[in-house]
């Protein structure tokens, strides 16, 4: 059974976020976050090929570096949730398995 990419994501992101906050560690948070997307973009690649691979990782690094600015706006988690999801859907979408056309 296969871990999904979307589960990697989120991960990577909410996790990144909640070490931040209770560690106070850049480093820390940063290792979980880049481990969330790098594993999320491996597993695409093997499903559905370099191209979404590439995209989601584009995508999920806009995600972590949008949340920063939406902060201010929303607050710290409901932008890390809103990067969150719409990384997830995104990551879903991407990475289901390559079938063959009829």
């Amino acid at each position: 059974m296969s871990v999904p990419p979307s589960l990697l994501t989120s991960t990577g992101l909410i996790g990144g976020f909640a070490v931040a906050r209770t560690a106070r560690h850049r480093r820390w948070s940063g290792a979980v976050a880049a481990a969330g997307g790098l594993g999320a973009a491996e597993l695409c690649r093997r499903r559905s090929g370099l191209g979404p691979a590439l995209l989601l990782g584009t995508t999920y690094g806009a995600a972590l570096a949008g949340s920063h600015p939406l902060a201010r706006k929303i607050g710290a988690w409901p932008a890390v949730l809103t990067a969150t999801a719409t990384t997830a859907a995104v990551a879903g979408l991407l990475s289901r398995r390559n079938r063959p056309t009829r």
